[in-house]
């Protein structure tokens, strides 16, 4: 049955895969709103196929992938017809595919009034279920975008399911675990969704600490993707390694070993090897690279989160900007990815240098305040052992060699929290400690940092 040729518009179609197949990351955003049948054409319906299947499959859809693609599905088309609607370029693709939508959504009207029209000259069917069809019908049209919203209703029920499994105690993290019991009874893990800081100062161990969060959650099941832009995946992967087996990473990867330090490696070899860690050796210190990046690792591999380290070094091109607007642009975009693919994201960052008071605080975090107000947990490292300082207020009693306080001094959704762990220097390991050890004196300002 022919359609209305007002209710297609062969221009628009070629625009919306033109752009999805020349800009990075068009497609993602697209993606929710327009589906085959939003294209009226049937080699562009066939083109778009061809798009989801790229995508799908973790790769770019580009010209290449998805004129790779349409020949192994054996679409049968001319070069120069592919090639010109490929080279449709929109910086409106939003308008464009909300337009498909709409009209995709009229020709549905039509195929509907017709079979309305078709039952008001019989009586084979029963009036009740012509009614019931058309009404699931209408609904359907909908679906897509109505999934998504939802009542006061809906989130009472599920807020009151995640209060009886909590009394239940059938579900003791809702999210990823970090392998230190403070933090996850206080948060339930790394959730979904969350943009995680870790800030300190230069030396204080922000890498060390995300790569021991990293370990303890790939140990127990997650899939994680770093990023980091000062250390190659040789490096981290011996920091995991050294972790595991106590044998530091500098002498795993430039002494020879010792056959009993061999043996822990092995071991340590054996807990690691194959889990869930993930590195992107062509990513760069471009932040948009990156994002394309954590993406295709969430479609290829379906990681829990991905870890940026760290912020201060990446390159942003906005244009006239200056680094305090950069900095709140790069967090705001790491939290938005985050929200959108259901992934949690742990991003570090430096703070500013303070002699007097080496203390970390949300205040000294570097180049913006934009950052903290971004982030929903900000975590702060500090090791006074290496300043030769004692611990502030309550902690000022404990011993600071071979220990840190880790400072959650924003928590949107669960609070703050400090507390005191266990950091082995020889293998640069964050880790919990059973007991908290107590200084046999206060450590004086003056005093040189113990040595290991």
């Amino acid at each position: 049955m022919e359609v209305n040729v007002q209710l297609r518009d062969e221009d628009a179609e070629k625009l919306v895969l033109g752009t999805i197949m020349i800009n990075r990351d068009a497609f993602e955003e697209v993606r929710e709103m327009l589906s085959k049948e939003c294209f009226y054409n049937s080699f562009h319906q066939e083109i778009y196929k061809a798009i989801i299947q790229v995508a799908s499959s973790g790769d770019r859809p580009d010209m290449i992938t998805v004129k790779n693609k349409l020949v192994a599905n054996g679409i049968k088309f001319e070069p120069y017809l592919f090639v010109s609607i490929a080279s449709n370029q929109t910086f409106d693709l939003g308008q464009y595919a909300a337009r498909l939508h709409d009209l995709a959504i009229r020709r549905k009207f039509y195929e509907i009034g017709q079979y309305l029209v078709s039952n008001s000259y019989t009586e084979s069917e029963d009036i009740l279920d012509v009614t019931n069809t058309v009404s699931d019908q209408l609904s359907s049209l909908f679906k897509s975008s109505s999934s998504v919203i939802s009542t006061i209703n809906e989130g009472l029920e599920s807020v009151y399911h995640m209060i009886n499994e909590n009394l239940n105690g059938g579900k003791p993290l809702t999210g990823t675990p970090t392998g230190f019991e403070k933090i996850d009874n206080k948060s339930g893990g790394l959730q979904k969704s969350d943009l995680i800081i870790i800030a300190g100062e230069t030396s204080q161990g922000k890498t060390s600490l995300a790569v021991s969060i990293m370990r303890n959650a790939a140990s127990l099941g997650a899939k994680v993707a770093m990023y980091s832009m000062e250390m190659k995946k040789e490096q981290i992967t011996a920091r995991i390694l050294s972790m595991e087996s106590g044998v530091p990473a500098n002498e795993i990867m430039y002494s020879r070993l010792t056959e009993s330090q061999l043996q822990s490696v092995d071991k340590g070899i054996g807990k690691i090897s194959g889990k869930g860690i993930y590195f992107d050796d062509r990513s760069t210190s471009n932040i948009d690279t990156i994002l394309s990046s954590i993406r295709y690792m969430k479609l290829k591999f379906g990681i829990d989160g991905a870890i940026v380290d760290y912020l201060q070094i990446l390159n942003v091109n906005m244009k006239g900007a200056n680094k305090e607007q950069q900095m709140g642009d790069v967090a705001r975009r790491l939290k938005n990815l985050a929200k959108e693919l259901d992934i949690w994201i742990i991003a570090l960052s430096q703070l500013n240098r303070d002699n007097m008071n080496p203390v970390p605080s949300l205040a000294r975090l570097r180049d913006s305040g934009q950052i903290a107000e971004a982030a929903d947990v900000v975590m702060l490292v500090y090791r006074p052992e290496v300043k030769g300082k004692s611990y502030p207020g309550d902690f000022s009693h404990v011993d600071t060699r071979g220990t840190a306080m880790i400072d959650i001094a924003k928590g949107r959704n669960i609070g703050l929290l400090k507390f005191i762990c266990g950091f082995n220097a020889c293998t640069t390991c964050f880790y919990e400690l059973d007991n908290i050890p107590i200084s046999s004196g206060m450590v004086s300002d003056e005093e040189d940092s113990p040595a290991f």
